[in-house]
């Protein structure tokens, strides 16, 4: 018995050792833990930045697609008012269709490829 009447209890050496250094081991662990999760948060904030900047071209370019076609299409309606018979109609309303499916395919592709690119951008490893 110890002098103020309770039993001391000791841990032996080899298991303080042990506990010790499992202590440090979690400890290590935690703060790798920490700085990697640091590194992930600011890798997504600038993956975040691209995907933004990549969504405001993608925005403005479908702006520009949408008052070009607007244009088109007032042209069209304008040219209609002119024409003199339902033959001309015929060959304006077809020139029309025919014009506005090429713009729209390229418009597709361009759209499609800024889209790949951002995606491509965002899902790059940051060196």
């Amino acid at each position: 018995m110890s002098e103020d009447g309770r039993d001391r209890f000791e841990i032996p050496k080899e298991m303080r050792s042990m506990a010790e250094a499992s202590f440090g081991q979690a400890r290590a662990a935690f703060e790798k833990f920490l700085s990697s999760a640091h590194q992930t948060a600011g890798s997504i904030e600038e993956r975040g930045a691209s995907v933004r900047a990549g969504a405001k071209d993608i925005s403005s370019k479908a702006v520009s697609y949408a008052e070009k076609n607007v244009q088109a299409s007032l042209d069209y309606a304008q040219s209609l008012l002119h024409a003199k018979d339902l033959t001309e109609v015929m060959r304006l309303h077809s020139e029309f269709i025919q014009s506005q499916m090429r713009s729209l395919a390229e418009q597709a592709s361009e759209m499609g490829q800024m889209v790949s690119r951002t995606a491509m951008d965002a899902a790059k490893p940051k060196t």
